[in-house]
């Protein structure tokens, strides 16, 4: 991308959001995940400018992004909620690290939200599994408490909520049945994180989050890649 490229795209990703918030809608969410554009900047391996937006740690290979944030909340103001989804694992490599530890999840992150991210919606293969369980165990914090002990700021968990199976087997045609969600209570009331996104299960069940809330787990219905084509 050329310098007026790089320029043109924070504009555009600024206008988006402020018409976003003058049509009526109450955050917007930048896709910085998953090997899309603002990840690619992120990655070492894809990352190979020569100018300012690349750098030997993931603070200097984020100013593409942060200036992005930066430009959206001028648009919107200091009240409007901007939301921004990152993920470790890759569609083309599922054990993918951008970060290996802490301090380095600390120099990526922090800058973002300094810049204007209030919420990190921080994206898993599966809720459960500890980010770092050489530090602090198989149960330990999972991407989205790392990212809320290590910034200050909220944060979404997702990854196979409620399901026996992941994302990537539902891609190879899959089916998941419902699964027990005493593990996500249990990170919810410890405040591990503040919100979780759930995907696969709402598009086999619209109903999922009123079962859910009055207890009627018997009645979840399974999900199957059938699913995908339908509308429920």
């Amino acid at each position: 991308m050329t310098d007026e490229a790089i320029a043109d795209t924070i504009s555009a990703f600024a206008r988006a959001a402020a018409d976003s918030k003058r049509l009526g809608f109450d955050t917007v969410e930048i896709h910085a995940a998953h090997g899309y554009l603002l990840d690619q900047f992120f990655w070492e391996g894809t990352n190979q400018r020569i100018d300012h937006f690349n750098g030997t740690s993931t603070t200097e290979r984020s100013r593409f992004v942060v200036e992005i944030v930066k430009a959206i909340r001028k648009a919107v103001g200091p009240d409007f909620p901007v939301i921004l989804r990152l993920s470790q694992w890759k569609p083309q490599d599922y054990s993918a690290r951008l970060v290996t530890a802490p301090k380095a999840m600390s120099d990526w992150l922090v800058p973002l939200v300094e810049a204007g991210a209030d919420i990190l919606h921080c994206s898993q293969r599966r809720f459960w599994e500890a980010e770092f369980p050489e530090l602090d165990g198989e149960q330990g914090l999972n991407f989205a408490g790392w990212a809320k002990k290590l910034t200050g700021a909220a944060t979404i968990s997702v990854g196979s909520v409620g399901l026996s199976g992941d994302f990537i087997g539902a891609t190879r045609g899959e089916s998941s049945k419902p699964a027990s969600l005493e593990n996500l209570v249990q990170r919810l009331e410890r405040d591990e994180f503040d919100l979780i996104a759930v995907g696969r299960a709402l598009l086999s069940d619209p109903q999922w989050v009123t079962k859910i809330r009055s207890g009627s787990t018997d009645g979840l219905k399974p999900f199957t890649p059938a699913d995908l084509a339908e509308l429920v």
